[in-house]
This record gives structure tokens, sequence and C-alpha cells, in this order.
């Protein structure tokens, strides 16, 4: 292609990357135990996929509190800011750039991940029906139903902020170019925001503007800590995982973007609903997400490269996230450019086991009876 929107080059805050392509975070628990630890094996995975203009990491707890799966990566404790520096210095190493996402579940948890501790949130409202899994003993993660958890106090919501900043700090210190914060699909943050799992009748709680409070102290938090230039939000506006629901999410969303857009954080990522009957983010819905909020824009959700052309060239997106199919093709840049078959993924190996379904995939390889386009 002469001009592939794809691949045209962008700066995000005082990064300059090569593509438009993001590697979006994506829960795949494989930290070392105990310590919930990164290792070699997840530094390969990422390093292999470093052609991504940008690799978010997958989510990484802030807090031992904050862990909603069993094996899943910490960074909190100095061996774990150990174990993402052979991370990040792997994709250097490749060219690329990769931010932390920090995440704190809140309820969607259960007290086998915590250390027997009733899980905290915005209001003592259950996730129901809602299922994480916890170490069973065996290779195979074992899914229990989450608990009730206790509505978080005035002083659980100024450590848990503190537990973003330190976490901030913590992920620059292991070498990271940035952090995205998970205000989505249904944990800690997002518990917050979206009305229908916000009962509080203090300053957090009611209004429009009180839901939006925690996110705003947390973004602030990290953005002191480390520069808003280097922070991303992650927000899904039509998502109902994890039983989080907005009763107007459209003017929930456009406030958030609004406020982010005010607080300069470098990008904003949308987490569009992506399962087969979800319902579709209207184009007004988008372009007012564009108006609202001045820098980078990337969406991510069942996005293949004919439609993430599409959204790119209408200027809503300025970058896509390509999700599973990173998972299975390494060289999943390589694949777009050319318009080469992408490669399954096995469904089984998504979460825990060792490197057999994480850095195991092939590159693709071009025979003599294949041609590019």
């Amino acid at each position: 292609m002469s001009h592939d929107h794809l691949f045209c080059p962008l700066r995000l805050g005082q990064l300059h990357l090569a593509n438009r392509i993001v590697m979006p975070p994506m829960t795949r628990s494989r930290a070392s135990q105990p310590g919930d630890v990164a290792n070699a094996m997840m530094a390969s995975y990422y390093a292999q996929r470093a052609e991504a203009g940008l690799i978010i990491s997958e989510g990484t707890q802030i807090d031992p509190m904050g862990k909603g799966y069993a094996w899943t990566p910490g960074i909190y404790s100095a061996e774990q800011i150990v174990g993402w520096r052979g991370v990040t210095d792997a994709v250097h190493a490749k060219g690329g750039t990769i931010f932390a996402q920090l995440w704190h579940v809140g309820r969607v948890t259960h007290p086998d991940n915590i250390g027997g501790a009733q899980p905290i949130s915005a209001s003592a409202l259950p996730a129901v029906g809602v299922k994480v899994f916890v170490d069973n003993g065996s290779d195979a993660p074992g899914f229990v139903e989450t608990v009730t958890p206790r509505a978080m106090t005035q002083a659980d919501i100024d450590a848990v902020v503190g537990q973003f900043r330190q976490a901030a700090r913590n992920a620059i210190s292991a070498g990271f170019d940035g952090i995205e914060l998970h205000a989505a699909n249904g944990y800690l943050i997002n518990q917050f925001l979206d009305s229908e799992s916000n009962a509080r009748t203090d300053s957090y709680g009611g209004s429009l503007e009180n839901r939006l409070r925690f996110l705003k102290e947390v973004t602030e938090a990290v953005s002191s800590e480390i520069g808003a230039e280097r922070v991303g939000v992650r927000l899904a506006p039509l998502t109902t995982l994890n039983g989080t629901v907005d009763a107007n999410p459209q003017e929930t969303y456009l406030a958030a973007a609004r406020l982010l857009g005010q607080l300069n954080v470098t990008y904003l990522h949308i987490a569009e609903a992506d399962w087969d009957d979800a319902p579709l983010m209207p184009e007004n819905f988008k372009q007012g997400l564009r108006d609202a909020f001045p820098n980078t824009l990337i969406y991510a959700g069942k996005y293949d490269g004919k439609r993430a052309r599409a959204a790119l060239e209408a200027g809503w997106a300025d970058m896509i996230g390509f999700g599973r199919p990173f998972v299975a093709n390494p060289d999943l840049p390589n694949r777009l450019r050319h318009g080469y078959p992408l490669a399954p993924h096995d469904p089984a190996t998504l979460f825990g086991g060792s490197e057999k379904g994480l850095t195991d995939y092939p590159v693709y390889q071009v025979d003599d009876a294949t041609t590019s386009r």
C-alpha cells in the first residue's frame, strides 16, 4: 500500500511510535510463584511482539488486595520490580515501547486470592454471577464465585490512591515507558464510575461528579508522580463485564473523557464490547469522545485490518488494539502489513501453564507460492 494508515508513525507524549498498532492488555497468568513475579518466559512473550507501536502489559496488581486471579503479576515488591525490568529490557532491546497496566480489581476477586480477606469496593454490592479463578493446586485454574465486598472507607480510598501512586513510580523504576490505569471492565475504578455498582451517599457517590471523583484522584496521583505524558487510561463505556452497568453510559463516559482531557493524560483507551451479540458503539458516541478528548485515542474490540484502517481513516481513532490476534501471531504487524492469514489461538492455553500457548506460536513463513500485496 502506498499509504497505509496502520503504519503511519505517531507521537505519544515524548515517545515516537513506529505504527498505530497496539498490543492491548491480556491476562495470561504466568507469573512466578510465590510472589507473583514477572519472569523470563513473560519477557520472551512480550519481546516477540515488540513490533507493535505500543505494548500495554497485562493487568498488574498494585497491592496484594488488588489481585483478582491466580498467577497474575504484581508491581508492589522489590522482587516484582526486578522481574518486570527483565521484561522491559527485552522489549526495548527489540525497539519496542511498553506501558504497564495498573489495576486493582476491587470486588472481582475471592478471599483465596487475597490472603483470606474480604474484598473491597465502592459499595457492599456483589458482582452477581461473576467467577474468578484461584490456584487449586494444579496447572489448571479452578473457578469460584466472587463474594460480597465491604464498602471502602475514606481511609481505604486514600490508601488505594497512594498504592496507585507508588505503583506508577515502581513501573518507571522497572523500565516501563508509562502506565495505563485500568478503569474498565468492572474493576475497582469502574466500580466507582458506573451508577449501578456505586450506591455511596458520600462525596464519591450519587451525582456524576461524585462518581468521577475516585478516577480523578487516582489519575492526579499518578500524573503528579510520573507526569501526565506517561499516563493513559482505559475505559469501557458499553461493556457489562463483571457486573458493572451504567444507567446513562454516553453521559458518564463523555464526562470522563472531558475530565481526562483536562488532566492531559497522554491517551484514552476505549474497550468496545466484543462478545457476539454485544451492543455496537454508535458513531456519534465515538465522535463525541473525539471531541471531548484532545490527545491520542485508542480503540480495541474485534478489529481486523480492514476495520482498523477504516477507523483510523475516519479520524475518531488514532491507534487500534488487536487483542487475541496477538496471542497466536507474534508477528501480527507484519501479517497486517502484507495481508497474510492469521493463525488461531488455543483457548485452552490462554490462562496459566507454561511456554505452550505463550511463546511457541511461529511467525508466518513466506514460500515461493506466496505473494504479498
